[in-house]
Parts: C-alpha cells; structure tokens; sequence
C-alpha cells in the first residue's frame, strides 16, 4: 500500500484540480464574450503572482521563489503565456464540452512527449489506451474533416502548448520541490505581456466582471499550484487522463450558465477518452518491468489448459 500512496495522493489532487480549472474556464467563456484576452490575463496574472509572492511569506522563514532551472522555466513561461491566449479565443469559439475533447488529447501528446523530454517508458498496452483516446476524439467530426474550424484548430494548438508546460513542470519538480515557483515564474510572463497589449484593446469593466475576474485568478492560483504537486507524485501520462473528469462540471456549466447542450457523439467520444484514461491511471500503478497482473492470470489458465489438453490426448 505505500508504494501506491504517492499515487492515490496525486489522484486526489488532481480531481480537487479538475473543478477548481473547470470553474476558471467557465468565467473564461464568461470573459471572452465581451473582453480581449489581455484583460482577464493581466488582472489575474498579477493577483496569482501577488497569492504566489503572500504564500511563500507564509511559509515561516519566507520560502525562496528562485529556480533551480532557469532555462527550462523559462520555456515553460513562455508556453504558458501561448497555451493561456489559444485556450482563451478557443473558449470563445467552441462550446465548453467541444473544447474538452481536446484538452483530453494532452495524455496524447504527453505520452509521446514523456519519452524524449522525461526519459519515462510508456508501456505497449498503454500507448493502446492513448491511441483509443485519439479514436474517442474523432467523434467530435461525425460529418468527417470537412466540420473542422478555426476554432478546433486554436483548441489543438493550444493543448499542445498545454501538454508541454505540464511535462516541463513535471521535468522541473524533479529537480526542485519548490512548487510555488512553477506557479509565480509563468504568470509573472503571463502578467507582463499580457500588461503590454492591454492598452491596444482595453475595455471599462463594471465591478461584477473586476469580481469575476479576481475569482478566476484566485481559482487558477489553487489550480496550478495542486497540478505542479500532483505532477511530483504521478507520471504526466497519467496525470492528464484524470483531467477528464472537467468533462463532467464543463456539461453542468456549460448547461447551466451558456444553454450549451452537447450532442449523443461528444458523449460517446468523450467515454471512449475517459475509459482510456482510467487504463493509463491503473497502469502508472503498476510495479515498473512487471506485468499486468490480469495478463498473468489470463496467461496462467492458458497454460493450464494446453497442459490439460496435453494430457488427455496422451491418455488417448
């Protein structure tokens, strides 16, 4: 049992992860209706960095925000910052739930991505699952390639942009344990850029949408810093499958607060992606080199039975 406890720990974090970023998401949608991206980013990107900055206060002797990987920081900085704008005009372009389907497409492309940056061996049976996750993306275009948009197009950019920071963050935890910093550094460079366009489109903002916006930062606060632990104590390929549970609180809000209702394929491509997900989480649990232990079973009565059979042709 304390050789999985790592795992059901960054399992629960990751589900506390999924509402908390699902509600943030809904206030995006909220926000993009009427507001450029600059204006959510900036406001919140500074009230993260200010959470950030009151956090590491907190810590007694005043924890230390310095990395130990500039360079890798740095990138993942910068993904952030393009990953956060893609993600915002795609919520402003798609319904929450279509955009979901693409967000569970980051085990994809972690999967492929774990290799070469983490050094981490994704086993056969696991690349299985994750190419029956693709298949369960599919199913967002019944009419075929022709339904695709430039709005599905901005999404898969911008999960992409988003499976490469999660696996830069799991790169940089294994370095360091300073997670706050994963947190401060990429909304520090989502805050300042964001800071210079917003006079090229800034619009007056009544106080409702000012509390909106604080909340979202706050909410993305608690959300990144929860995923940057979680990513110290599962592999990224197993971390971004859990995700899929935003796909159940996206229908609700979705529903709720946008009259978005998703169609019978979003539902079956959605479960097909899920179910693939919960093989990638039971086989992130497994001994490393070791078998599935339902494989060896299954194996065992085989043999059984070649061995039976062997024995009644003999006495034949």
């Amino acid at each position: 049992m304390g050789l999985h406890r790592p795992a059901l720990m960054g399992t629960g974090l990751v589900l506390l992860y999924t509402l908390m970023i699902s509600s943030a998401d809904a206030i995006t949608k909220l926000i993009a209706s009427g507001y450029a991206a600059p204006q959510l980013f900036a406001v919140s990107g500074f009230l993260v960095v200010a959470l950030s900055l009151g956090s590491a206060r907190l810590k007694g002797r005043g924890q230390s925000l310095k990395t130990a990987c500039p360079r890798a920081m740095a990138l993942r900085s910068f993904l952030t910052v393009i990953g956060s704008v893609a993600f915002f005009y795609a919520f402003r372009l798609l319904p929450l739930a279509e955009v979901f389907v693409f967000i569970a497409l980051m085990p994809l492309f972690a999967g492929l991505l774990s290799g070469p940056i983490l050094r981490e061996h994704v086993r056969p049976m696991a690349w299985a699952a994750l190419a029956a996750g693709f298949v369960g993306m599919l199913y967002l275009f019944p009419g075929g390639l022709g339904a695709v948009t430039a709005g599905h197009l901005v999404a898969l950019f911008a999960s992409l942009c988003g499976t490469l920071s999660l696996v830069l963050a799991r790169y940089i935890g294994r370095i360091e344990t300073n997670s706050l910093a994963q947190v401060f550094y990429p909304n520090l460079a989502l805050a300042a850029t964001m800071l210079l366009a917003l006079p090229f489109v800034y619009t007056p903002m009544p106080l409702a949408d000012l509390g909106w916006v604080a909340a979202y930062g706050v909410l993305l606060f608690a959300a990144r810093w929860l995923s940057v632990v979680a990513l110290r104590l599962l592999s990224a390929y197993s971390v971004t499958p859990l995700m899929n549970l935003q796909f159940v609180w996206m229908v609700v809000l979705g529903a709720l607060f946008f009259g978005e209702v998703p169609g019978l394929n979003i539902y079956l491509g959605t479960a097909i992606v899920i179910g693939s997900g919960v093989f990638l989480v039971y086989d992130q649990m497994q001994p490393e080199g070791m078998p599935y232990p339902w494989l060896l079973r299954l194996k065992t009565r085989f043999l059984r039975l070649k061995v039976a059979r062997t024995l009644v042709r003999n006495e034949l």
